[in-house]
């Protein structure tokens, strides 16, 4: 089993008092489309979410997904990966990915389990831009996991992924979808400016 893990615990402490994951693309909230997007790569799917009073479970509770309340998770991204990656079921890797990358979508992550099996022995799978800039989804082997145990703070899996670089099989995505987030008001603006010009050509 290969599990996809979405973090969608943090604050939004960016969005001048806005929760970016609720903010709606195509009439969809960004949390939704992203977990609809990973349950269509046929893998189990769980969700990193502040707590069950939240609004993004509210937003999931009709989905076949399985939520995690890490409470953790007001240390950073290292305390949401530490408490939710120990709640994983066994599996032979699992994938990590961040709920507000707009662009990712179903065939990125399955090309990232399809190099998994091309390179079982690679620690780390990681999608990069086009250009090679390293970026997210990042699928880790289950060897990994203990590794995760040690981590907090806001840098995440920063030195793992360092430590095991050598080990690491890259996955080139269009564009720069493998590094767009959206963060702030600002890169919501540029990110709907884009899709305007978009759709009206």
């Amino acid at each position: 089993m290969t599990p996809i893990l979405i973090l969608a615990a943090g604050t939004s402490s960016r969005m001048s008092g806005k929760d970016k994951l609720l903010q709606d693309i195509d009439g969809t909230p960004l949390l939704l489309r992203t977990a609809r997007r990973a349950i269509a790569a046929g893998k189990p799917v769980f969700v990193a979410i502040p707590g069950p009073w939240h609004p993004r479970y509210q937003l999931l509770r009709s989905e076949p997904v399985a939520c995690y309340d890490i409470p953790d998770a007001k240390e950073g991204v290292g305390g949401t990966l530490r408490g939710s990656i120990k709640r994983l079921p066994p599996c032979s890797a699992f994938m990590i990915l961040l709920a507000d990358m707009p662009d990712i979508e179903t065939a990125d992550m399955l090309r990232l389990f399809e190099e998994k099996q091309r390179h079982p022995a690679a620690k780390i799978v990681r999608a990069t831009t086009e250009t090679g800039l390293p970026g997210h989804p990042i699928l880790f082997d289950s060897s990994l996991r203990p590794d995760f145990e040690k981590i907090s703070g806001d840098q995440g899996a920063v030195e793992i992924v360092k430590r095991f670089q050598d080990q690491t099989t890259l996955v080139p995505l269009d564009g720069d979808r493998a590094r767009l987030d959206l963060d702030t008001p600002e890169d919501w603006r540029k990110f709907e400016k884009r899709r305007t010009k978009e759709l009206s050509n």
